[in-house]
C-alpha cells in the first residue's frame, strides 16, 4: 500500500489517493472469501461448500471485492495519513447532494395511441410465410430478384487476382445486398450454367485499401437457382405454424400481440418524457463522483454483458482501438441523466412520505429469484442484510414515477407514419465476398 497523490482541496480538506497492491488485494480476497462462503448457497452444492469459481460465476468475479477493499481500507488510510503528513480532525466522505423538485404534478405530455396497421399485419404474416416456406429448385427460367443463386465467382483488379476474392459454390440470395454494390444486380437474367464478367468498383471505405475505389471484374458461373416457396395463407397455414384452427384467430393473436408491444413502447416514451420535465424541474448541485462513479458502473455491467458472449473489456478495446477513460466519456450523459434522475424521483418519494410494505418486499424477492432461477429461501440467504434497504429504495423509486405519471396531464396522439417516425437514412454498407468488416469492427458491432 501506498501514497499515490494527496492534494489540498478548499476548506482544509484533502483528497488523499491510495494504491494497493495485487500482492496485498489478493490475499484479501481469498480471506474475504473463506469468511463469507459458509453463509453462500448455490444450487446443487452444500451451503458453504460451493467452489469459489462457481460463486464467482454466478455473482461477478468482483463479489468479494468489497469485502476486501473494506478490510484493508483502515491500515491504508492510516499509513497514507503518516506518509502525506497529515493530521485529520474527522472523516469527510461526499455525501448526496440537497436538492429540490417543483412542480412535479400536473406535467403535460402526449401518448401515442397504439393501433396496427394494416401494413403491420401483411408484414408480420409474410415473415411467418418466409418462415414456414421451402426452398424448392428452379430449372426453368433465368435467375430473378429474391432466387438464391449458386455461384461460383474470382475476383480480379487490374487483371490480378485478389485475395479473399474467390468462391465455389456460394449460396447469394439476390437483392439482399451481401456483396458490393451492383453484383447482385448483374445476376439477375442469367441462365444456370452461363459464365459471365460482373464489373463492380470497390466503395472508397472499403477496409483494404489496395482495392478501396478500385474497379474489379469477377468471373462468375451460375451454378443453380432455388426459390423460397410460401405456403397460401389459409385455415392450414393457420395450424400448421400455431396452435389456432382458423386464420382470424391468428391474425387477431398476431394484433393482440403488436397491439401490447407497441403499448409497452407509448408507455416507456411518456415516461421518459416525463423523467425529461422531471430534471428540468429539479435543482441542486450533482457532485462529479456521483456521475463518475456511475459511469464505473456502467463499464462494469458493460464488461459483464461482454462476459456472457466470450469476450472481455480488454479485448473489446482492442478490436475497437479504444479504452476505458474513451468508454467512460461515451457514457458520461446518459451517466448524468441517470443521477438526477434517480435524485429527482427520490426526493418526490421523500416529499410525498411514500412507503413500502413488507409484502412488497417479498413480491421484489420473489421475482428476483424467478428471473435468477433460484429458489426464494436460498436467495434470501444470499443477499446481504443492506439489500432489503436498496430494495426498499428501489420501490419508492418506482413509486415516485407512478405518481408523477398518475398525476401528468397526458394527450393522446394518433401515432406517426413510418416516414414522418422516421428520417430518411443513407442506405447501409453492403458486406461483398471479401467481407467489409474486420473482425474488431464486428466485435464492436
Amino acid at each position: 500500500m501506498k501514497l499515490v497523490e494527496s492534494n489540498k482541496l478548499e476548506n482544509s480538506r484533502h483528497e488523499l489517493i491510495i494504491s494497493v497492491g495485487a500482492e496485498e488485494f489478493k490475499p484479501a480476497v481469498d480471506k474475504a472469501f473463506k469468511q463469507n462462503i459458509k453463509k453462500i448457497s448455490i444450487p446443487g452444492f452444500r451451503k458453504g461448500k460451493a467452489p469459489r469459481s462457481v460463486v464467482e460465476k454466478m455473482f461477478g468475479e468482483g463479489v468479494f471485492y468489497e469485502d476486501a477493499v473494506n478490510a484493508l481500507y483502515p491500515e491504508a488510510y492510516n499509513k497514507a495519513l503518516d506518509e502525506a503528513g497529515l493530521e485529520p480532525v474527522d472523516r469527510t466522505f461526499t455525501v448526496k447532494p440537497e436538492v429540490s423538485v417543483k412542480d412535479y404534478k400536473g406535467i403535460k405530455a402526449e401518448k401515442v395511441v397504439a393501433t396496427v396497421s394494416d401494413e403491420e399485419m401483411e408484414g408480420e404474416l409474410t415473415r411467418l410465410r418466409e418462415q414456414a416456406g421451402r426452398m424448392i429448385d428452379i430449372d426453368d427460367r433465368a435467375a430473378q430478384e429474391g432466387d438464391t443463386a449458386n455461384i461460383n465467382f474470382e475476383g480480379f483488379a487490374d487483371g490480378v487476382a485478389f485475395e479473399g476474392g474467390k468462391g465455389e459454390n456460394y449460396p447469394l440470395i439476390l437483392g439482399a445486398g451481401q456483396f458490393i454494390p451492383g453484383f447482385e444486380e448483374q445476376i439477375v437474367g442469367k441462365a444456370i450454367g452461363e459464365e459471365f464478367d460482373v464489373n463492380v468498383t470497390f466503395p472508397e471505405e472499403y477496409h483494404a485499401p489496395e482495392l478501396a475505389g478500385k474497379p474489379a471484374t469477377f468471373k462468375c458461373k451460375l451454378n443453380s437457382l432455388k426459390m423460397r416457396e410460401l405456403p397460401e395463407l389459409d385455415d392450414e397455414f393457420a395450424k400448421d405454424i400455431s396452435e389456432f384452427d382458423t386464420l382470424e384467430e391468428l391474425k387477431k393473436d398476431i394484433s393482440a400481440k403488436i397491439l401490447e408491444r407497441k403499448e409497452e413502447r407509448a408507455k416507456a416514451d411518456l415516461e421518459n418524457d416525463l423523467v425529461s420535465a422531471i430534471i428540468e424541474k429539479m435543482e441542486g448541485e450533482i457532485p462529479q463522483v456521483m456521475i463518475d462513479n456511475r459511469c464505473e458502473d456502467m463499464v462494469q455491467d458493460f464488461g459483464y454483458r461482454l462476459q456472457s458472449q466470450g469476450l472481455n473489456l480488454e479485448t473489446y478495446f482492442q478490436y475497437t482501438n479504444s479504452n476505458v477513460d474513451a468508454m467512460k466519456a461515451s457514457f458520461a450523459e446518459q451517466a448524468t441523466r441517470q443521477v438526477k434522475v434517480r435524485l429527482a424521483l427520490e426526493k418526490i418519494a421523500e416529499l410525498e412520505a411514500l412507503t413500502v410494505a413488507d409484502e412488497e418486499v417479498e413480491e421484489y424477492i420473489a421475482n428476483m429469484a424467478k428471473d435468477y432461477g433460484m429458489d426464494v429461501a436460498k436467495l434470501k440467504e444470499l443477499l446481504p442484510a443492506s439489500e432489503t434497504k436498496n430494495i426498499v429504495e428501489e420501490l419508492k423509486v418506482q413509486k415516485a414515477i407512478d405518481l408523477v405519471r398518475e398525476n401528468a396531464k397526458v394527450t393522446e396522439v394518433a401515432a406517426k407514419s413510418e416516414k414522418e417516425a422516421k428520417p430518411a437514412k443513407k442506405p447501409a454498407a453492403k458486406k461483398t465476398s471479401t467481407k467489409k468488416t474486420t473482425k474488431k469492427e464486428e466485435a464492436a458491432e
